[in-house]
């Protein structure tokens, strides 16, 4: 009988606890690589204030360009025909 019955363990295990573990944790991995909706809010909110922020130091480096014809800004932009950061809301990793 114990011949018999570790055989039959090991099979079982193979063709039903192996795919169902497999199985399980396929279906957690795919619903966790989505992004819940209060953290695509909280990043569309971060997105507009890092936009904000960018437009308020292209206005004070304008300033600042102004009074002093010497001083170069920090970061360049694409309103100065130069690269700049990249911060596109349909952009995805």
């Amino acid at each position: 009988m114990e011949d018999v019955l570790g055989p039959v363990m090991v099979v079982g295990m193979l063709f039903v606890g192996l795919p169902w573990l497999i199985l399980h944790y396929v279906t957690k991995w795919k619903s966790a690589a989505t992004l819940p909706v209060e953290d695509e809010r909280l990043l569309e909110d971060l997105y507009d204030l890092a936009r904000r922020l960018e437009d308020r130091m292209h206005t004070v480096e304008r300033i600042v360009a102004a009074d002093n014809p010497d001083w170069r800004p920090a970061i360049r932009s694409e309103r100065d025909d130069e690269p700049r950061l990249d911060y596109r809301k349909d952009r995805s990793n």
